[in-house]
């Protein structure tokens, strides 16, 4: 039976690596046999997953010598922490593994999003040239508002501030005296709704965030913005968007993260033919770079905890 359990997609280079010294059973499709998994981890010491595999009740149940969940990413609102901690399991995620990555997704699609353009390619090939209707808006000179403002949140700003953009920023948990607040505006939530041109989420899903979105919020927003969700599904009501978007009281939204993933189509069937509207399947933190640090980081981390004991 297999020391390690990877129940989701990792980079080959790192699971070498960790089956060069450990007996390690690699099989992304696990997530999705949860009999399979329960019974691969019979034995296991150490369990690595990403955001799907829900590690609780009878998946931890059946990990009775798990020493260790290395979680691919840095949300862990899929791993039952108090149960984790109470047959002390140490829980370790890959902080700030894929924050670049993040960041350049919201800054991508802010960008997409406000010129509009970029999905005329059949109309253009066709020969219909819309270029009145296509006529777009710039980043620079506009006031990005970040919801949270934690690592990921710091590295959005920084390039923003590089495309002229200005950074204000909700997050009530940060000290008033961080230096981080020396080149950003603090702000109210509901004054940073109305004063910003690109709202993005930086939180995690807790029952305080949950749905802090919500049609009231949405409304407070200009209807010429921009709201980008690549923080956890659940932060934003999802059918309030949808309205707000079909009722052309926001200007666009990207989301990267659902209430409900993988999003089924019934699921998704609120977002069909809304206008100005981005959905990705949860990989703002994946690319091929940050994918390598990230599996980079468990492993080392993994290696580090197994030959400690």
């Amino acid at each position: 039976m297999p020391e390690i359990v990877i129940a989701e997609f990792m980079d080959e280079t790192a699971v070498e690596r960790l089956g060069q010294r450990h007996d390690t059973l690699y099989d992304a499709s696990l997530v999705d046999r949860p009999d399979a998994l329960a019974a691969a981890l019979a034995e296991a010491r150490v369990l690595v997953v990403r955001n799907r595999t829900q590690v609780r009740g009878a998946l931890l149940a059946a990990a009775a010598r798990l020493e260790m969940v290395g979680r691919l990413g840095v949300g862990l609102d899929n791993i039952d922490l108090a149960a984790c901690e109470a047959r002390a399991i140490a829980v370790v995620p890959a902080t700030g593994a894929n924050d670049l990555s993040v960041a350049e997704y919201v800054i991508t699609t802010a960008m997409a999003l406000l010129r509009g353009a970029y999905a005329a390619t059949g109309a253009v090939a066709a020969g219909a040239w819309p270029r009145q209707t296509l006529i777009g808006r710039e980043l620079s000179g506009r006031t990005i508002g970040l919801i949270g403002y934690g690592a990921i949140a710091r590295e959005v700003a920084a390039r923003a501030r590089a495309l002229g953009m200005a950074v204000a920023a909700h997050d009530p948990l940060l000290d008033a005296a961080d230096p981080a607040w020396e080149t950003t505006r603090p702000m109210a939530l509901d004054a940073l709704l109305a004063a910003a041109d690109v709202v993005s989420l930086h939180v995690p899903l807790t029952a305080a965030t949950r749905h802090m979105i919500g049609a009231a919020e949405l409304a407070r927003m200009k209807r010429d913005a921009i709201l980008v969700n690549a923080a956890r599904g659940g932060v934003v009501d999802e059918d309030a968007l949808a309205a707000a978007l079909r009722a052309g009281r926001i200007g666009g939204a990207a989301l990267d993260v659902f209430e409900a993933e993988p999003l089924t189509a019934e699921a998704g069937r609120k977002f069909v033919d809304l206008p100005n509207l981005i959905l990705t399947p949860h990989l703002a933190g994946v690319t091929v770079e940050s994918n390598g640090r990230v599996s980079a980081v468990i492993a080392d981390a993994v290696l580090a905890h197994l030959g400690a004991r």
